[in-house]
């Protein structure tokens, strides 16, 4: 028995400089090729504001008493924040597996729970930078501001942290590009744009709302829209109670997977 208890490591319980020092690597990933990972992103949901003005512009009407465009935007906000945050922790980690370089990760003196803090905050860092951005782009050209700012931020942190936890898992189950292709565009793209970011979903039949009410995405991005414009499909509180156990439990997966290495030396 050395002078550090057998079970008690050198760092304390909690390793603050490994787990701030793997925050960094992620944060600093996006931010080095930012013309992709932030300016990409804005572009996108600039693109679809300006195809939505021009195909439907003021002819749409109101959707629950705003006009369309001020409806939409919110939408696809939290549709650009839920998709960067699953990218960023999403392709770190495939990267690393593909590369081989992955067991540089793995070897410093990192909890599963420090592992899962890291690349949480680069996710959460990202889709919030991107937030930021449109959110401003929507108040200079459209006159949104923000009705509920502590709900705004709620979902936002709920969201990112979900979609995060869900590129951790997505990352860790797959071993080459073509499966994270597969879990992307026919899993997250589809629930993220079947989930009311164009819509209200009181224009659906009511077997629609059910499923659409199923759907973790739809609370977050109907959450954000309360939270900017004050008008939503379902109670916030609701929305709350749904993706607040539903984050916890996807994080609790990725801290079982990374305590018991699950998948990550294949």
């Amino acid at each position: 028995m050395t002078h550090t208890e057998m079970g008690v490591r050198r760092f304390g319980r909690v390793n603050w400089l490994g787990c701030a020092t793997l925050a960094r690597r992620e944060v600093m990933r996006f931010v080095a090729v930012w013309s992709q990972t932030l300016m990409a992103p804005l572009i996108t949901a600039a693109l679809y504001l300006a195809v939505f003005s021009l195909a439907v512009g003021p002819a749409r009407g109101t959707v629950q008493g705003v006009p369309f465009l001020d409806f939409l935007a919110p939408g696809i906000l939290m549709m650009t924040v839920i998709q960067n945050a699953f990218a960023n922790t999403s392709s770190s980690i495939v990267v690393a597996k593909v590369q081989g370089n992955i067991v540089d990760t793995l070897m410093p003196p990192l909890s599963a729970g420090e592992l899962v803090a890291g690349y949480i905050t680069g996710g959460v860092a990202r889709g919030l930078v991107v937030a930021v951005a449109i959110w401003l782009v929507m108040a200079l050209f459209l006159g949104i501001g923000m009705a509920h700012p502590l709900w705004t931020a709620i979902f936002f942190l709920l969201g990112a942290s979900l979609m995060g936890g869900l590129g951790i898992i997505a990352a860790i189950w797959a071993n080459k590009f073509d499966q994270m292709a597969v879990i992307t565009n026919f899993v997250i793209t589809p629930l993220s744009f079947l989930s009311g970011t164009f819509y209200s979903i009181e224009r659906l039949p009511p077997v629609m709302q059910t499923l659409s009410r199923a759907n973790p995405f739809f609370y977050l991005i109907d959450g954000v829209r309360y939270g900017i414009l004050g008008v939503s499909d379902a109670n916030p509180v609701i929305g709350l109670a749904v993706c607040l156990p539903t984050t916890a439990a996807v994080l609790a997966l990725c801290w079982y997977w990374f305590r018991i290495g699950y998948r990550m030396k294949a």
